[in-house]
């Protein structure tokens, strides 16, 4: 990826922009939220959340806005906090000291790193499942066909962040007409699926079980906090005090259309699938999408589900792949090393390119590592510690005493105490 830095460097003009108006620079970056978010965990959460039953859904369903949207505010306002055109690593280590910098820098990219192993994972089963049932060929070796896919996301990655982020936007047009579609068209094929769970309220204490393990996937399915940083960055850049306000104003629109748009294709899912075959697609380790291509005699259907999840998942893979390379150049910068942006860059590549294709050769359970890995991590990175900076940081001393607060650091206990209970059970 080219230098991070001047990319950003010259992307805006120094003298800060009004709220006057709506710009495009604030449709793309809209667009870029939630193309970031919406991909493997988007296409594996109506399996997830179905399994649950009736109820659990319906509560997770009203949680999603202020989950998604007092999170990801709460980590754009962390990075607004900190000085002109310093990244989440670098306000870390301005708020916290240089040693908890790197703790907190290494714990941000652990955050991130897993998810970009589960995409190479889900793009690989979905582009073999669809050449095995669909294309009714023979997909190559697993190894290479891994390698292949793997390889081509990065050299989109090489053209740098502002091409990725203009990408995203641009590929969030079609998948949103997509999915809309393809949730309409399931409506006629209800048949009450999920329903059947609802006639018995389960009891209190087996709902809240189920809610605490199915939070981690919610946070995971509507997370971008990996973009959050050069969005905040880039929004200070080009509003300046009034970053706040507008970045607000962009969250709020990302999220309150990936909320509705993968509310609207969950249900769609789950009222036509039956809590066995939801199952049986968590047992292929398949998305929803690629699962409904086989269930379906439906030509148009069997082509078109497949390749709405490969756009999604890598898209989400590029928004994913800026907080992840972000989060490992830290690293390797608190080490006191001080390789060339080029050198660090393709180091940066070559890492991402072996790990991640070693992984998807060897085919993990997503849904398994999206509950270890994915949701608990990144909570304590998205919910736990821009609560902790309002409370000591004096530059986010504006934002105590919000209802909103106490909201967002109960979500994340709920989600990291889900992975210690998984990791022990």
């Amino acid at each position: 990826m080219n230098d991070q830095a001047n990319s950003v460097d010259e992307r805006y003009e120094t003298t800060p922009a009004t709220l006057t108006s709506w710009s495009r620079q604030d449709t793309t970056w809209m667009l870029g939220l939630f193309g970031t978010a919406i991909g493997a965990g988007t296409l594996f959460l109506p399996i997830n959340a179905g399994l649950g039953g009736f109820w659990p859904l319906v509560i997770l369903a009203l949680l999603a806005f202020p989950m998604t949207f007092f999170a990801h505010r709460g980590l754009t306002r962390f990075v607004l906090s900190g000085r002109e055109g310093s990244d989440i690593t670098d306000v870390v280590e301005e708020h916290f000291g240089i040693k908890a910098g790197a703790l907190i820098t290494l714990l941000y990219f652990f955050a991130i790193f897993p998810i970009l192993l589960i995409y190479s994972v889900a793009l690989t089963n979905t582009v073999g499942s669809f050449m095995e049932h669909q294309l009714h060929i023979l997909p190559p070796p697993r190894a290479i066909l891994a390698f292949v896919l793997i390889l081509g996301l990065l050299a989109v990655v090489r053209c740098g962040e502002r091409v990725i982020v203009k990408a995203m936007s641009l590929m969030v047009y079609p998948f949103i007409v997509a999915l809309l579609f393809l949730a309409v068209y399931l409506i006629p094929h209800w048949n009450g699926g999920i329903l059947s769970t609802a006639r018995e309220v389960p009891a209190p204490s087996a709902l809240l079980s189920t809610l605490w393990l199915a939070i981690p996937v919610m946070v995971f399915s509507f997370n971008h906090s990996p973009i959050i940083s050069a969005f905040a960055v880039d929004q200070k850049r080009q509003y300046g005090a009034n970053a706040d306000e507008r970045s607000s104003q962009i969250l709020s629109r990302a999220h309150l259309l990936m909320v509705v748009m993968v509310l609207f294709f969950v249900f769609s899912c789950v009222l036509t699938l039956s809590p066995a075959q939801l199952a049986e697609a968590k047992a292929q380790n398949l998305s929803i999408l690629s699962y409904l291509a086989n269930h379906f005699d439906n030509p148009t259907i069997a082509f078109a589900a497949p390749l709405i999840a490969f756009v999604a998942i890598a898209k989400s893979f590029l928004g994913h792949y800026i907080g992840a390379s972000e989060g490992l150049k830290g690293l390797v910068l608190k080490t006191g090393r001080r390789p060339g942006a080029k050198s660090l860059d393709r180091m940066t590549a070559a890492f991402m390119l072996v790990v991640c294709w070693l992984v998807a050769t060897l085919n993990p359970s997503i849904l398994g590592m999206i509950e270890t890995l994915g949701g608990p991590v990144i909570a304590s990175i998205l919910f736990l510690m821009p609560m902790y900076a309002i409370r000591k940081v004096p530059a986010m001393a504006k934002y105590r005493g919000q209802a909103s607060n106490v909201f967002v650091t109960a979500v994340g206990l709920v989600a990291i105490t889900a992975l210690v209970y998984s990791l022990i059970g």
